[in-house]
């Protein structure tokens, strides 16, 4: 399950057994960390937690204050400092060379759970949103402010200072366009605060070609990373829960009835809308590419050799004048080059690939890779 929807899903449960929770999320970076901001770690009173916010050396720790923000009702900002030497042996023992801050919120407060709950709608409508919070320690105690917006506007906003506010919906806006979350630093009350703009993006939607056997490894791993996975196939025996038993939707799609089912699927794709080709069906790739190509999917994969792939374009070039705009977000053959055989490897050299693309990333080693390993 995707980690977003395990937390809303862990939340709602906590709400109707009337358990108290708070939720940690990393709200600033500087230096190297295992996750980066945005980051969330769902806490429940009794020491239970879902999501992560680290590789499991932070959570511990994380996990005491976070009792604390329970009881009291109060905020709390907790900054790790892993730059110095003598953390390795005194500290956390992290040696990671950076600076990590954890804002954790308690979600009893109907300011707080109203994130939440703006998270879950983002989620179910896949629209993008975004969750500016404004937080600064003032007389020994943290407070914190939040605007929400997504595509439509501002949802939410608790900052009085109308200066401050357009400013910080301004700059929300802007991050929410170019889908990446930052943190930010005002003046206000002549004190410099940072605020830190959350981007929720929906879960990546795969939509699957083929019911055969290397597709169920794809399904099966795609969902272990958190994916929405449609399967879609003509035969009645391939396309079934039983063999499919963690897809979303299964559509059975007889080949006659193939344009309808397409120009139903495609009003339903978004930004976040991948496609595999994997129907070992020539005819059945070929009818697929003929609607698939001139869409706006940022990624299409086609299973199979060069030469047929090859064969198949240039039977559809004068159906659709195949031009290198049509043609930059088609891959075959399809995954990254890690040598793999088997479905199981094939199937993660394919989801490999559609993160590469969609990260804007080539794919390569990151041992080679100049610079942060988790900037664009």
């Amino acid at each position: 399950m995707n980690e977003l929807k395990a937390i809303i899903k862990a939340f709602d449960e906590a709400e109707n057994h009337h358990q108290k929770t708070a939720l940690a999320t990393v709200v600033e970076v500087q230096g190297s960390a295992y996750r980066q901001i945005g980051a969330k770690l769902l806490i429940f009173a009794d020491g239970k937690r879902v999501g992560s916010i680290s590789g499991g050396c932070l959570e511990n720790d994380v996990c005491e204050w976070a009792k604390q923000v329970i009881e009291t009702g109060q905020p709390q900002l907790i900054i790790y400092d892993t730059t110095a030497p003598e953390d390795i042996i005194l500290g956390l023992g992290l040696g990671c060379n950076g600076v990590i801050k954890v804002l954790i919120e308690p979600l009893e407060k109907h300011t707080y759970r109203q994130q939440i709950q703006f998270i879950d709608g983002c989620l179910n409508a896949r629209k993008l949103g975004a969750i500016a919070t404004l937080f600064q320690i003032q007389e020994n105690s943290l407070i914190d402010f939040k605007v929400l917006v997504n595509e439509t506007g501002v949802m939410i906003n608790s900052i009085e200072d109308f200066q401050l506010s357009e400013a910080i919906i301004q700059d929300t806006k802007t991050a929410l366009n170019y889908q990446q979350s930052q943190v930010k630093t005002y003046l206000w009350n002549q004190t410099e605060v940072p605020v830190f703009i959350d981007i929720i993006k929906p879960a990546i939607s795969l939509i699957v070609f083929g019911g055969g056997e290397d597709a169920i490894p794809l399904v099966n791993l795609a969902k272990e990373l958190g994916w929405m996975v449609t399967l879609i196939d003509h035969r009645l025996d391939a396309a079934t829960s039983g063999r499919f038993p963690l897809a979303d939707q299964i559509i059975i799609a007889h080949p006659e009835e193939i344009e309808y089912n397409l120009s139903r699927i495609l009003a339903d794709f978004d930004d976040y809308t991948v496609a595999v080709i994997m129907t070992h069906n020539y005819l059945c790739d070929r009818t697929l590419l003929k609607f698939l190509l001139p869409s706006s999917l940022l990624y299409i994969g086609l299973l199979g050799s060069r030469q047929r792939t090859e064969q198949i374009l240039q039977e559809l070039q004068t159906e659709l004048d195949l031009n290198s705009a049509l043609l930059d977000h088609f891959y075959s053959p399809i995954g990254l080059d890690i040598g793999a055989e088997t479905p199981s490897e094939i199937a993660l050299s394919i989801l490999a690939e559609i993160r590469a693309v969609l990260s804007h990333r080539l794919g390569g080693s990151l041992k080679y890779r100049v610079g942060s390993i988790h900037q664009l």
